[in-house]
């Protein structure tokens, strides 16, 4: 219900800032605006989410809790989306969830409403530990035996 209220909703905040701010500044600054917020916005997007992409990297492979990382990935996408949308309410929304202090606040905000039951990893296999060994044959078959098609084994 309340993304169909969103869905009506900020068009209609969009439609009247462009009247305010056509009306003030008029058309084609207010088209430039639009234009140069979604440069700006791409820019910083990509800048946002190298840093976010090697927070993860790093959480990775210390083994500690992704949580946050990926959260804040997931908004500097959002961000992206919303700069590209044209439009003065969506260009601050997403200017706001460029800035880190808004992230962390909306990442605190997201973590009390939601439970995360466990978070762990699978430990993986290594030799000389007591992991499964599956034994198998093979035939070796030289570049010459592939011209003629598949081989037979003995046995088959």
């Amino acid at each position: 219900m309340w993304l169909l209220f969103a869905f009506m909703i900020v068009p209609i905040i969009e439609i009247g800032l462009f009247i305010q701010v056509g009306g003030i500044i008029g058309l084609w600054p207010t088209l430039a605006i639009v234009i140069l917020t979604a440069f700006l916005g791409t820019w910083l997007v990509r800048a946002q989410g190298a840093l976010a992409l090697s927070e993860l990297r790093s959480s990775f492979s210390g083994q500690s809790d992704p949580t946050e990382a990926l959260a804040h990935g997931a908004m500097i996408l959002v961000a992206g989306v919303l700069l590209l949308t044209p439009g003065f309410f969506t260009d601050a929304l997403g200017f706001a969830l460029l800035t880190p202090p808004f992230r962390r606040a909306a990442f605190a905000y997201l973590r009390k409403r939601v439970k995360v039951q466990s978070f762990g990893a699978r430990p993986t296999p290594q030799r000389g530990n007591g992991a499964t060994t599956i034994e198998g044959d093979f035939v070796e078959v030289t570049p010459h035996d592939t011209e003629r098609g598949p081989t037979k084994m003995s046995g088959d």
